[in-house]
Order: structure tokens, then sequence, then C-alpha cells
């Protein structure tokens, strides 16, 4: 008789089924990749033991992160630091060497950390240091190393900074990608003094036009003088040229100092493939493929002896210039410049035809557009001693 109830309870209430343990590891860990972010992958370790096995073996990761501090902060003062870090970039010059900390990553890596076999009595123990309180007073640090090191098969990384490291006039264009093996493989910059957007309204081309053509111009785009194909006079004289130095070499040590973070992390993940290491602000991107991870591990790179960097070979730099720019959406850069930049030591590349792509894929649009412009204006070279 009481089997007979029990029978009938059953059928009533079914007992709840977890549709997630009725999945097949391949594609949770299919759900995982997708997933990415490294921070919502510690949390998932919290949820149950089958997570936390599987987590380890995701093989595309996303680092976000919080917050940038210079070695010289004391790590009294690092909660103090968080807070301008992100807003304020001319605290943190280009050739210092940034390490990267992850904030309010606390309770997500509780979990992560204890990837590897620790005993339930130190879980519990770690667990609770991370309640409310200990978050607002006493915020942990984590470096990317110390946060990938419980991934065993990473193949795609991509790390995202909160926001570039060059400070440049508001209202400046700035964007670099930069390739990298053991040492720079290329980098293409893009710049212009001013970017006039198109506005979405009846009369956005005369506005834009009328913008465009203001005299004033401050950072020495030569906008004032017929556009010919060649670089104005004024362009030498009214510092024009000089900025544009400044910001091919802000751009070149601002990559190799990304490139000296990288090292460890390449070194402990040998199955990699592809690492983007880029900011919020899409300022800068360096790029490395398989082939190009392996030969930093098979060939160590050159540090800099003045800072904590990659050594920059000496380098061949071809320059494109136009007074004003417009673009087929209707953006207008005023001063737009394109440098394409390779080792003297490596072999010339074209920059037009097959072998022109890394150049012109360097951006995403609208600027990828604008550097296929560029390049079909006249060419200057230029070279550029190691440093």
């Amino acid at each position: 008789m009481g089997s007979s109830k029990s029978d009938l309870r059953s059928t009533i209430y079914p007992e709840p089924v977890d549709h997630f343990d009725q999945l097949p590891d391949p594609v949770l860990l299919l759900v995982f990749n997708k997933i990415g972010d490294v921070k919502t992958l510690g949390r998932c370790c919290g949820v149950c033991r089958r997570f936390r096995s599987l987590v380890p073996q995701v093989d595309n990761v996303v680092v976000r992160v919080d917050c940038v501090i210079s070695d010289d902060d004391s790590s009294s003062s690092s909660s103090s630091g968080s807070s301008g870090g992100s807003s304020d970039k001319s605290r943190h010059p280009i050739s210092s060497l940034f390490r990267l900390v992850f904030l309010g990553l606390v309770k997500p890596f509780q979990s992560l950390t204890q990837l590897i076999s620790i005993s339930s009595r130190r879980c519990t123990a770690s667990s609770s240091l991370v309640d409310d309180d200990f978050e607002q007073n006493s915020v942990t640090h984590h470096s990317p190393t110390q946060v990938l090191k419980n991934f065993d098969e990473i193949k795609l990384l991509r790390i995202e900074l909160p926001s570039g490291e060059l400070g440049i006039e508001e209202g400046a264009l700035l964007k670099w990608r930069a390739d990298f093996g053991s040492t720079l493989d290329n980098c293409v910059i893009l710049g212009a003094s001013s970017v006039i957007h198109p506005i979405s309204i009846g009369n956005s081309t005369s506005l834009v036009e009328e913008q465009c053509g203001n005299g004033s111009n401050s950072m020495g785009d030569g906008s004032g003088e017929t556009d010919n194909g060649s670089i104005p006079e004024s362009f030498y004289t009214n510092g024009g040229l000089k900025l544009r130095v400044v910001w091919t070499i802000s751009s070149l040590i601002a990559a190799s100092a990304r490139h000296y973070l990288l090292q460890p992390i390449i070194a402990e993940h040998r199955k990699l493939e592809s690492l983007v290491l880029t900011d919020v602000d899409g300022q800068g991107v360096l790029c490395m493929n398989r082939e190009q991870l392996e030969e930093l591990r098979v060939k160590p790179l050159s540090a800099s002896s003045a800072s904590k960097r990659t050594m920059v070979p000496a380098l061949n730099m071809r320059l494109w210039y136009a007074p004003h720019l417009e673009l087929p959406d209707g953006t207008v850069l005023k001063g737009a410049t394109l440098v394409a930049i390779r080792p003297s030591e490596q072999p010339k590349k074209e920059v037009v035809g097959p072998d022109g792509n890394w150049v012109e894929a360097a951006f995403d649009e609208p600027y990828g557009t604008a550097a296929r412009m560029l390049v079909k204006r006249r060419t200057y070279c230029l070279e550029m001693n190691s440093f």
C-alpha cells in the first residue's frame, strides 16, 4: 500500500530534471567558448563541480582589464589608483611598463583559483574572505598571467585594456595596429588632426562642408592650401610633420610595451594560435598569429635597456598625407596621415595589390576605406633607427 502511494506521489510530483546534466561535455564546452569572458567563466566555476572541471578546457578566452596601474604604485595605494587609472592617461608615460590588474574579480575568481585541487576546508576558508566588506575595503588584484594559469587549452586569446595609452588632442584621431613575432613584423598607423562625422539630418552635407571649410588649423594639417596630391609646404613649417613623428614614435613604444608584457602568457600557454591585445577605445591593436607566437618562444625578444619594452628595430616607413579626406559615408578626416612601417632588414612589401592587404586590412570601417584611399596618393619614404 505504501509503495503504491509513493508511486502515485512521484507521478503527480515528478522529480525536477536538470537539463544541463543531460547535455554532453562537448556541447557545454561549445557554450563556454561562446561566453569567452573570463569573469563569467569564473562565476560558472562556482555553479557545480562539472562546470568547474570543464572551464579549464575552454579554448576561446576574452580578458577585460578593469584598470591599469604602474609598477611604481604601492599596494597600499592600489585602491585609490584604480579609481583614476583608466580616466587619466597622462599619469602613465608611454615608455613605462604597465602592470595589468583586475579589480572586482574576487568573487568569480575565488572559484577559478580553486580549479587545481584544494581541500574543501581551504575552499570554505577562502570563500569567507569575499564578503561585501572585503570587496569594499580591500580589493584583490589579479594579473592576466595569474588569471589565465588555470586554463589548459587556450587557443584564441583576446585581452582588452580599459583605454589606450596615448593621450591625444580632443577631436583628433590616432589608431595603430602592430604585428609581432620575437620583434616587430609590421605596424600601420592612421591619424588625423580632426574627424567630422556625418549628421543624419537632411542638410548633413552642407554641415560637413561648413565645418571643413573653417580656416582655423591648430594642428598643422595644411588644409587651407590647394590639394594637388603632395604635402603642402606649410606641413613642414607649422608643426604638422613634427606631430606625425610624435604619433609614430608614441605608437611604436606603446606597441612594444604591450608586446613585452605578453611574454609570460605566451611562454605558459603553448597551444595559443591567436593572441590580440587591444583597448576599449580601439586606439591600438597588437596581434600575433601561430607562427609569430612560436617564433617568440624559439627566439627570445630583445628588451630595451631604457625601459621594460621590446626593442624596436631599424625601420623603413612609408607616409601618405591628405589635408582633407572625405570618405564615402560622409566622414571627413582633416590632416589625414597613414604610415606603414616594416623593419629595414625584411624584404619590402607592396602596399597596393596582392601584398598590400596588411595595410588595407589594418583598420575597421570606415578607416579601412581611408587607408585604401590614402595609399593611392603620393608616397613619402622615411627611415628610423632602432630604439
